[in-house]
């Protein structure tokens, strides 16, 4: 058997989409073409009973990594080599990369939203409120954790779930995190700087509404949201509006995609050429 080439698959869950249908695979083989790199990036769909064997034919094939989406975020772990930083905090890979000959497994969705927001503000010392506590709420606070934030207030509508990622925070990186239990319409605290909407409210829907004074919102904020479409939500319009600064969803999905090629190639991507193709892709 001649010698594996340089070619990078993605197991996804129950997804079969080529790259016409799935916006990160053009955003992703944009950026092999632009950087002039004979890599392929490939939707492969990977039940879960067969996930052990395709991680080790991926191996054995020599595949540079692949990415994770569910149901193998968490099921992957066990079948691979070792786990980085944030992925063994919160416990979720979404991100596989060779090193060596191990397989080891990142988190790239708290990563990327770190990287838009490091763009306009530091986190290190800051003050953050979070809206919601699934899996981009998770790694979010997990990521925000580790680069230094102050202190951390989670707001969600399920106490248990919330509980559990305040006492991951606080056993695992000692961070200062409360737990606000959501009803009505939430008033962010004074001297906050940071506002997050990790949740799905919004998520295709234009006018969908997160629960949240809108009087409390005040000039210097910074307003992020995690919904890619649309990409002005009406949280980011409304916050615009009282004059914070604010982060749209896209750019997050944009640097998932760098960090991963970051890690896959070696090489640091244009994020504009991603963006474009990521754009296109979506038709916005």
């Amino acid at each position: 058997m001649s010698t594996p080439g340089p070619f990078l698959h993605q197991l996804v869950g129950s997804m079969s989409q080529g790259a016409a249908g799935n916006p990160t695979v053009a955003m992703i083989e944009a950026a092999f073409a632009h950087h002039g790199l004979h890599w392929r990036y490939v939707n492969m769909e990977v039940s879960p009973a067969d996930l052990g064997t395709a991680v080790r034919g991926a191996k054995a094939m020599g595949f540079r990594g692949f990415n994770c989406s569910l149901p193998h975020k968490v099921t992957v772990i066990p079948h691979l080599d070792g786990l980085g930083e944030s992925a063994s905090v919160m416990g979720a890979v979404n991100c596989v990369v060779r090193r060596g000959e191990d397989l080891i497994g990142e988190n790239t969705d708290g990563k990327g939203f770190l990287k838009s927001l490091e763009a306009i503000i530091d986190p290190r010392g800051k003050s953050v409120v979070l809206f919601g506590a699934g899996g981009a709420a998770r790694a979010i606070a997990v990521e925000l954790g580790l680069a230094g934030t102050r202190r951390m207030t989670i707001v969600n509508r399920s106490e248990a779930r919330g509980a559990e990622l305040v006492s991951l925070l606080r056993d695992k990186l000692k961070l200062d995190a409360t737990l606000v239990h959501w009803r009505g319409d939430f008033s962010i605290p004074a001297g906050t700087d940071i506002v997050i909407n990790g949740t799905s409210i919004g998520l295709y829907a234009p006018e969908a509404r997160l629960a949240l004074d809108l009087d409390s919102l005040k000039p210097g904020m910074v307003v992020a949201d995690v919904v890619f479409s649309p990409v002005r939500t009406r949280l980011l319009e409304d916050a615009a509006a009282r004059g914070c600064r604010s982060l749209d969803g896209l750019g997050m999905l944009v640097n998932q995609g760098v960090v991963g090629v970051q890690y896959w190639t070696g090489i640091n991507p244009d994020p504009a050429v991603m963006r474009r193709a990521l754009e296109a892709a979506m038709g916005v």
